[in-house]
């Protein structure tokens, strides 16, 4: 697997469109990493870019934008909303896919020492790759900020982890870490009251907010420390500003584990709150990119309030989740621009076509796409119909014993569909990477041992795609037989063309496997797939045929 990591510097600019743009043609600069979004605040006075690549390339595109924002900004005379500490003010690593949380950590600490060594900056480490555990806290590094940095410099406990221990009175500190995906999400509110943000900001923050008497003073505890009310919310940070650009006060928030804290759950936690302070929510905002899941998880949340199905597509619950989140409130939100998932990777060339155009391809002397594509297509076609009679059953009446089983079955079954329809593509490119091992050279003793490791990989990769299509469909054969119980009885027939094209996908995928395995050397390894395929292939036609015949039986009587 590719090894990608994501980067998210912010810079202490957010007005001067031109310095924003010469630090953004640093990162385009460097070769394999992709500039996915530049979100500017001019109240703020800050950019967030984030950017995805592999490692060395990653690390080297921080690099220079760290050293161009050194360049152009000048920190004595920076002013903004927004807490910071440097002109680069943090520049976080984010796994996504292929590396670890570890590896991200050691790029940090190898970026800290080019920084500080290079650029004469004080790097201060922080999150996972902190060396030291009360420097985790980005809050705490930042404590005191920009204007308190020279007084902080001067304190043993807060020399930095490299760079030089003294004042850059140009370019101040920058903090450099590992961390998990951050959502950096803001709340809008219908007021220009920037206290009634402050005080919803400390009921939702983790740290919460100060304990107070009668009379409004802060209570210490004996070493003078204050007492905290603990917030709601765990892994979220958050603070309020007024926006001057748009004459309102909002919510800033950073949900450091959406797993943990989703969005949706803070935005109605906000909604509340400000109902009861006499205010109301207008939407809110996304800084940067967010991960697909989180979307998902709002679009059902919601739906599931509106006491419908979630078992709908994709780009319903991300639509639902827009509308329900209002993160069109400030400005146009385009999915394809701020869910990461869809940055990185677009939908295959087979299955973006028109249906005749498949069908004309498929039918040419190209061989590819073929059987293969077609099981993994009948596989979809088969999910999308127990994905369709599970929506017609929920929430019809009659019916309530069963909507929280279709409910399931909808969300299940299009899960599978999308994974059927990736695999038209995957068992296309999987084809090609054979044909590509087989075309090369074989002249010398290093070429021909080299060709023939490349074509027993690529052959068990053009094995396992379809290995995994037929796998999907034990679990979609299950998905029919659901909706044939205890779906809508007018939709018995679409049940029944679900387990037929479940029973074509099986077969289909099980020739696939099986035309594969003779090019395959390792014995154990085709004979465990064999074993597998058979298994799985008879026990999925079994059920189907089964089915089938059973819901004749029902449409004849």
């Amino acid at each position: 697997m590719q090894k990608i990591v994501e980067c998210v510097p912010n810079f202490s600019e957010g007005r001067d469109q031109t310095k924003i743009e010469q630090i953004a043609a640093a990162i385009r600069s460097v070769d394999g990493v992709q500039l996915l979004d530049i979100d500017p605040g001019k109240d703020t006075n800050r950019t967030v870019m984030t950017l995805v690549g592999d490692p060395q390339g990653i690390m080297e595109a921080a690099f220079q934008a760290i050293a161009k924002a050194a360049e152009l900004i000048d920190m004595s005379t920076h002013r903004g909303a927004h807490p910071r500490l440097g002109a680069t003010d943090v520049c976080p690593f984010i796994p996504v896919s292929g590396i670890t949380m570890d590896e991200c950590s050691e790029l940090a600490r190898r970026l800290g020492k080019r920084v500080g060594e290079e650029l004469d900056i004080p790097v201060y480490l922080y999150e996972k790759a902190a060396v030291r555990p009360e420097r985790s806290n980005l809050a705490d590094i930042r404590s005191g900020e920009y204007e308190g940095l020279a007084q902080k410099l001067r304190h043993p406990e807060w020399q930095p982890d490299f760079g030089p221990a003294r004042f850059n009175p140009k370019s101040g500190a920058v903090v450099i870490g590992s961390r998990e995906f951050l959502i950096a999400y803001n709340v809008n509110l219908n007021t220009r009251d920037m206290r009634i943000a402050n005080e919803i900001a400390g009921l939702i923050r983790e740290s919460g907010r100060p304990q107070k008497d009668d009379e409004g003073r802060i209570l210490r505890d004996a070493d003078g420390e204050a007492l905290r009310i603990p917030g709601i919310f765990k892994a979220c940070k958050a603070v309020g500003w007024y926006l001057e650009q748009f004459g309102r006060a909002q919510i800033s928030i950073n949900l450091t584990d959406y797993h943990q804290t989703p969005p949706h759950l803070v935005f109605d936690a906000c909604c509340r709150l400000a109902e009861e302070r006499g205010v109301r929510v207008t939407g809110s905002e996304l800084v940067g990119l967010i991960p697909l899941q989180a979307m998902l998880e709002a679009g059902r949340y919601y739906l599931h309030k509106q006491k419908k199905s979630a078992g709908v597509t994709e780009a319903e619950l991300v639509h639902m989740a827009v509308l329900s989140l209002g993160l069109a409130d400030l400005g146009p939100f385009d999915p394809a621009q701020k869910i990461i998932d869809y940055r990185l990777s677009g939908k295959g060339p087979l299955i973006s076509m028109k249906l005749d155009g498949f069908i004309d391809l498929l039918s040419s002397e190209a061989p590819a796409p073929g059987g293969g594509s077609v099981a993994a297509l009948c596989g979809a076609l088969s999910c999308a119909l127990s994905s369709m009679v599970a929506a017609l059953t929920y929430g019809k009446k009659g019916y309530e014993s069963v909507y929280v089983e279709m409910d399931a079955v909808g969300v299940q079954a299009q899960r599978l569909k999308d994974e059927f329809s990736q695999d038209i593509d995957r068992d296309t490119e999987a084809f090609n990477q054979v044909m590509a091992a087989w075309r090369l050279p074989k002249k010398t003793v290093e070429e021909i041992t080299a060709r023939k490791q490349a074509i027993e990989e690529a052959t068990r990769m053009a094995t396992l795609v379809p290995l995994t299509v037929l796998q999907r469909c034990r679990q979609a054969v299950d998905l029919a037989a659901a909706v044939a119980k205890s779906g809508n009885k007018n939709s018995l027939s679409d049940a029944a063309v679900a387990a037929a094209t479940v029973r074509a996908a099986a077969e289909g995928a099980f020739v696939n496997v099986c035309i594969n395995l003779p090019g395959i050397a390792d014995e154990v390894f085709k004979n465990d797939i064999r074993q597998q395929a058979q298994k799985i292939k008879e026990e999925t036609v079994a059920l189907s045929q089964a089915l089938l015949q059973e819901i004749e039986q029902q449409l004849e009587g």
